[in-house]
């Protein structure tokens, strides 16, 4: 799948670019392309540091502090999973990012006659917490955090993650869970649901108003738009819908049956993260401005805190998000 058309002359000069979403880009821009677009530097662009974070939420950007690079894993047994988190780590990872095979995602014991043929094999098997003081096993909590790659029993997964925390001795103020936790979206683009739509969604509230009360440091939902794009979106409208209304997934579903004031301010104190994958960024633009303009426009907040984001970067070939599972947030 290629990521833009190129239209040229006899003489193989290209005339025109046009990516898949439509959007049609020059070869050179300038200062009258600028005007003609009504660019405002404080709005548009902005200082490092500041809103709307176009040059990143560090004033130094990453010259003072790296992305965190989390590659997705988890297979087998717990056993296996320990180890090779702990492989991942010695040679340079700073984050986890868990994988859980089906039976686990849709809440089935391993010994369930539905988990035939099923255990370990996406991802690691999860029974009971005894599982996850496995794998996580000589893990530093308080410096390395986790994404949890599960939908349907988050809010289960998330409670392991602090009992497992607390048994090993860390606070739960100090450890940080990111489950990904978008039921929407599963019901839209991926199938892993096992909940109605208003219990799942209400499900997500009560986890996000339990971290904003209880995990400070954890992330609990992270709103992903590769699943819509693989359902058939394109790269263009795939990327306002998991943020901006009238998008299946929107962060105005709160406004339903979530509608409750911690939940705004669970979502002005921890971050939003949003998966992008294969040729969606140059289709889209960049997901660090999203949030915070979503942040402000439809929350109505600018302090500066309250617009973060995170973005999970997916690598693989042009379209192709299966092709690697490495993220970086």
């Amino acid at each position: 799948m290629g990521v833009a058309r190129y239209i040229m002359d006899d003489k193989g000069a290209i005339q025109e670019v046009a990516y898949q979403s439509g959007i049609k880009v020059k070869p050179v821009y300038g200062p009258k392309d600028l005007q003609r677009a009504g660019f405002s530097y404080e709005q548009d662009l902005g200082e490092p540091g500041e809103y709307p974070f176009t040059r990143s939420l560090h004033p130094q950007g990453y010259r003072s502090r790296a992305w965190t690079t989390r590659q997705y894993t988890g297979f087998g047994t717990p056993e296996q999973t320990n180890e090779r988190f702990k492989l991942m780590i010695a040679n340079g990872q700073n984050g986890l990012n868990v994988a859980f095979d089906l039976p686990t995602q849709m809440g089935y014991d391993s010994d369930h006659p539905l988990a035939e043929g099923e255990v370990g094999r996406v991802g690691m098997a999860v029974d009971s917490l005894k599982d996850f003081l496995t794998a996580f096993d000589g893990i530093p909590l308080d410096r390395i955090g986790s994404g949890l790659t599960i939908n349907a029993v988050a809010s289960i997964m998330m409670a392991m993650y602090q009992a497992l925390g607390e048994a090993k001795g860390f606070d739960k103020t100090r450890i940080s869970c990111t489950p990904q936790n978008d039921i929407l979206k599963e019901m839209i683009g991926r199938g892993a649901w096992i909940f109605p739509v208003e219990h799942g969604v209400r499900l997500v509230g009560d986890t996000i108003e339990y971290a904003v009360k209880e995990l400070p440091r954890s992330n609990p939902v992270s709103i992903c738009g590769y699943h819509i794009r693989e359902s058939g979106a394109t790269p263009l409208r795939r990327s306002p819908m998991p943020l901006r209304s009238p998008g299946p997934t929107s962060i105005r579903w709160l406004s339903g049956a979530l509608i409750r004031p911690i939940l705004w301010a669970g979502f002005h104190s921890t971050s939003m993260c949003t998966a992008i994958c294969g040729n969606r960024w140059p289709n889209s633009g960049p997901p660090e401005k999203s949030g915070p303009r979503c942040s402000n426009e439809t929350m109505g907040s600018r302090k500066r805190k309250n617009c973060f984001s995170e973005a999970f970067l997916v690598a693989g070939g042009p379209g192709s998000p299966r092709k690697s599972r490495k993220t970086i947030s």
